[in-house]
């Protein structure tokens, strides 16, 4: 009977994948002199319409390696209020800080503004009191307030087809007035499990931060298939250091990436500095006197890349399509007609966004 009992117990450990056990290694390697944030920026709890206590948000952030948090209840939309009620509207803040007061988790002030369309819903982070957004009967008093709180202000799930019947996200004459007075500052491209090209082409048209969150109300684990392999979606913010301070400005300069599922989605300038530094190739090598070099591509990151080779040479044993799994590597054999000292290989990341049905095109050299 034990031994059986120890068998199971081994097997359900065998199956658990890598990735529960990799949240010593970054999701991706900061580019030099920079530092990577982790964040997931719109999160509710039971003080809105979420399903679990803040306290377990900073529990399911801190297990799966995040670096920041915001609890962004809903303002205006209190469906537990007989059960719960909720006069002060920064009280789930309040109990997640605590929550991870002693943790590497940095937890900031946030709320979700949730209005018809337009203007949708809006969420603002890095606030100072969420009570003072609120404002029943003036769809925009509240997006003015997180302004002069000096709040980082983003439009939510522009696509949601509750509000978009065709989930095509568009432009209001309300979000264009904001945008040009500086009251709006970045877009969802990606929230839980819906993705927006249209998102992304207003916000490299208007010069909007590319923001993607999880919108989780239930568990992460159950609605992102954490124990399988998956994560939520995040964005991921290239920073001078991870003080607030910084966070803040470089959300304000654009300069985040998006990562669902297997996509990085980002503005070109972004994602080249994040593959460039999460992508090795290795010197070429030759075998006696053939002239097929093997160079080894190395991933530094959790995300697996499909690479398309486009330059002028031809592979030995694989096609110019091909993978390399997360933290992973994979040994390519060129045939370069020459014995060459270095390479310069020119790539298409197929996973990898900047624009409506656009990919990231860059070169990387051999070591």
């Amino acid at each position: 009977m034990i031994n059986n009992t120890l068998k199971k117990i081994l097997i359900l450990f065998s199956t658990f994948p890598l990735w529960i056990y990799a949240q010593d290694q970054p999701f991706f390697v900061a580019p030099e002199g920079q530092t990577i944030v982790s964040a997931d920026l719109h999160i509710h709890t039971t003080f809105s319409d979420g399903s679990v206590w803040p306290n377990i948000r900073v529990s399911e952030a801190l297990r799966e390696g995040l670096d920041l948090i915001s609890i962004t209840d809903h303002l205006e939309y209190q469906p537990h209020h007989e059960d719960l009620p909720n006069p002060d509207r920064n009280r789930s803040y309040d109990i997640a800080k605590g929550s991870a007061k002693k943790s590497k988790l940095t937890v900031i002030k946030g709320a979700e503004i949730t209005r018809s369309m337009p203007p949708g819903h809006i969420n603002a982070v890095f606030i100072e009191d969420a009570n003072k957004l609120l404002f029943p009967d003036d769809p925009t008093a509240g997006i003015k307030e997180a302004n002069r709180q000096k709040g980082f202000v983003f439009w939510n799930h522009p696509n949601w087809e509750a509000q978009r019947k065709d989930g095509i996200a568009r432009l209001d004459n309300m979000h264009i007035d904001l945008i040009e007075r500086k009251l709006l500052h970045g877009i969802e491209v990606v929230n839980f499990t819906t993705y927006s090209e249209e998102a992304i082409e207003i916000a490299l048209e208007n010069d909007l931060t590319i923001v993607g969150t999880s919108d989780v109300h239930g568990l992460t684990s159950w609605d992102f298939d954490i124990p399988e392999g998956g994560h939520r979606p995040m964005t991921f913010i290239l920073c001078k250091n991870n003080s607030i301070e910084e966070v803040k400005k470089a959300l304000f300069e654009g300069k985040t990436m998006v990562w669902f599922k297997e996509l990085m989605i980002g503005k070109e300038e972004n994602l080249l500095k994040i593959i460039k530094s999460n992508l090795s190739a290795s010197h070429p090598t030759y075998k006696d006197d053939e002239l097929i070099a093997k160079v080894i591509l190395k991933n530094y990151s959790a995300n697996i890349l499909h690479l398309k080779y486009t330059g002028p040479f031809t592979f030995h044993q694989d096609g110019t399509i091909f993978k390399i799994e997360p933290y992973g590597e994979k040994s390519i054999d060129i045939k370069t007609l020459e014995n060459k000292p270095s390479l310069e290989l020119p790539f298409e990341l197929l996973n990898g966004i900047t624009g409506r049905k656009k990919y990231l095109n860059f070169k990387i050299k051999t070591r």
